[in-house]
């Protein structure tokens, strides 16, 4: 049973939209009607998704989706009655997983809850991959330097000075961007 939170951005009753998410299956853990409590109130209720109803998403709107998409991330369904493509592209650079234009029929809010949900996994396997590639190309980067050090220090060749580090991260059982912060630190130590 997903866990939702409902936030009415509105000034009109979402109790259809209420009813339709108990229909689905769902459990409505809370409904809140200001932008500033979705990242809190994600974070306390462990809501497994956001509805937002309104309007036209507002920018107070857009950035609490943000600090949610950063601390708490889930996937997040938009239902809004604008339909400006600006407005569109804002809500999903903000973290929606779902942009829905007008009501969600009872009929297709499970598959519009689906999407989301799959958007949203997609999403965060992407990230996921980013950061490991970001990360492999920092370790890169620090190994790169600590290689150059031992050149310059001991006049090896990269070749050496590579076969030197992975020596010494074999025989300590470490891994070899580790042998390259020590050689770092050291070399700051007594510079």
């Amino acid at each position: 049973m997903l866990r939702v939170l409902l936030v009415n951005d509105t000034n009109k009753q979402v109790g259809s939209l209420r009813t339709a998410l108990v229909q689905a299956g769902c459990d409505v853990v809370e409904e809140v009607s200001s932008a500033l409590m979705i990242p809190k109130r994600v974070a306390e209720l462990k809501a497994d998704i956001v509805i937002i109803d309104t309007e036209s998403p507002s920018r107070d709107v857009l950035e609490q989706i943000c600090v949610m998409t950063q601390d708490a991330p889930r996937p997040i369904v938009m239902v809004s009655e604008d339909t400006q493509p600006a407005a569109i592209k804002a809500a999903i650079k903000a973290g929606v997983s779902a942009y829905v234009v007008e009501d969600i029929d009872a009929g297709r809010l499970s598959a519009v809850l689906e999407v989301a949900q799959a958007r949203f996994e997609q999403d965060q396997a992407l990230m996921s991959q980013i950061r490991q590639a970001e990360s492999k190309l920092n370790e890169r980067k620090i190994v790169e330097r600590a290689k150059g050090l031992l050149m310059q220090l001991r006049s090896m060749t990269e070749s050496e000075a590579y076969h030197a580090m992975r020596k010494m991260a074999m025989d300590r059982n470490i891994r070899i961007i580790d042998v390259a912060h020590k050689l770092l630190a050291m070399n700051e130590l007594l510079a």
